[in-house]
C-alpha cells in the first residue's frame, strides 16, 4: 500500500524532493486530492497518465502558489486574469491561458494553453513552494472513476504503488473539482463547472459563456463517463423513484436527500440539502454505495440548481453515462 504521512517539515520536503527527481506524489487540495508531478518533465507527466490510465489528449491542471508564478508560466496575463486572481485564488478556481515553453506539451495534451490554479489547501502549498516550480496534478484516482477526498481514498486507488506518498491533509472541504474557466478565447468560456460560479465572476469581468454539460471544449474533467462508480449507476426523479425501485429484484443503493423513502429491501445513501455540504460528501457517498455490494446505485436528481448546485448536477450526469 502507498505510505499516508503526515504532512510535517520533513514529509514536505521528503515530497518536494520526489518531485524534483521526476518522481509522482499525492496530495490534498480543498478540491479534491491530487496526484502531482513536475510540471516541466515530460517523463514525469507520461508517469502520471500511466498510473492513472488516462488518455494523454486529457490535459491537467498546473498547480502554483500564487499569481507571480502563474504569470511566469503563461502568456497574456491581462486584467481579467488579475482581478480573478486578486477575487478568487488562493481558491478552486482553474484559469486557462497561453503556456510557456516550460509547461511541457505532454501535460496540456500537445494545447498552446494550461489550466493554472493556486490551491488553498495548506499542505499543496506548503508542497509547491518547497519544491518552486507548478505542479501539474489531475485528481488522484483512475481515469473516470470517482475523485479523492481522503487520503484513504487514494490510498486504495493505488494499492499495488507501495513507493507513492501520501499528504494527509483530512477531507477535502470542497469535495468537487475546480472551475475552469478559458481565458484564451475572446469570450470568456466555462469548460468545467465548479464552486466558483459565472455569477460570482461576472461582476468582475463580464459575460462568460457557459456550455451546456456536453458541449465543453476539452478540458480536465469534461468526458461523457467520469467521476463514475464501478457500480451500474443511473440518475433517476424523485417522482419516479418508488416506480423505479418496483422493477428492481436485486438490493439498490440510493443516494438521494436524507429522509427519502425506499422500503426496508433497498439502502439509502442519505445526502444533505445544502449545497456546499452536498458537494462535500457527493464522492465519499458514492464511494461508499459503491463499496455495499449493490447491484445498482440510483441518484435521485436534486430538484435545486444555481451555484454550486450545477456543479453537483455536471458531476452526476457524467456518473451516469451509459458505458461504451
Amino acid at each position: 500500500m502507498p505510505k499516508i504521512l503526515q504532512p510535517d517539515s520533513a514529509s514536505i520536503a521528503h515530497c518536494a524532493e520526489r518531485l524534483r527527481r521526476g518522481l509522482s506524489v499525492a496530495f490534498p487540495t480543498e478540491t479534491v486530492y491530487g496526484l502531482g508531478c513536475d510540471a516541466s518533465s515530460e517523463a514525469a507527466v507520461a508517469e502520471v497518465y500511466a498510473m492513472k490510465s488516462r488518455p494523454q489528449s486529457n490535459p491537467l491542471i498546473a498547480h502554483v502558489l500564487d499569481a507571480a508564478m502563474a504569470k511566469r508560466h503563461v502568456v497574456g496575463w491581462d486584467v481579467r486574469a488579475q482581478k480573478l486572481a486578486e477575487a478568487f485564488w488562493p481558491g478552486p478556481l482553474a484559469i486557462i491561458l497561453p503556456r510557456r515553453a516550460d509547461i511541457c506539451a505532454l501535460s496540456v495534451g500537445g494545447r498552446t494553453s494550461v489550466a493554472v490554479r493556486v490551491p488553498a489547501h495548506p499542505v499543496a502549498r506548503a508542497l509547491i513552494e518547497a519544491f518552486g516550480k507548478p505542479v501539474s496534478a489531475p485528481s488522484a484516482n483512475r481515469s473516470g472513476k470517482l475523485s479523492p477526498t481522503s487520503a484513504a481514498h487514494v490510498a486504495e486507488e493505488f494499492s499495488e504503488f507501495a513507493e507513492l506518498p501520501i499528504l494527509d491533509g483530512g477531507p477535502c472541504e470542497v469535495g468537487l473539482e475546480s472551475t475552469v474557466l478559458d481565458l484564451s478565447r475572446s469570450r470568456p468560456t466555462i469548460l468545467r463547472p465548479g464552486a466558483i460560479t459565472a455569477q460570482d465572476m461576472e461582476p468582475i469581468i463580464g459575460p462568460i459563456a457557459v456550455p451546456e454539460i456536453g458541449q465543453q471544449a476539452a478540458s480536465p474533467g469534461t468526458s461523457a463517463l467520469h467521476y463514475a462508480p464501478n457500480t451500474k449507476s443511473e440518475l433517476v426523479d424523485e417522482a419516479r423513484l418508488s416506480e423505479r425501485l418496483a422493477q428492481e429484484t436485486s438490493r439498490v443503493a440510493v443516494v438521494a436527500f436524507a429522509g427519502t423513502a425506499v422500503g426496508a429491501e433497498h439502502e439509502l445513501f442519505a445526502m444533505p440539502r445544502h449545497a456546499s455540504a452536498y458537494a462535500q460528501l457527493l464522492y465519499s457517498t458514492l464511494r461508499r454505495a459503491d463499496a455495499s455490494g449493490a447491484a445498482t446505485i440510483l441518484i435521485v436528481t436534486p430538484s435545486e440548481r444555481g451555484g454550486l448546485w450545477d456543479a453537483a448536477h455536471d458531476r452526476i450526469k457524467r456518473a451516469t453515462a451509459k458505458r461504451a
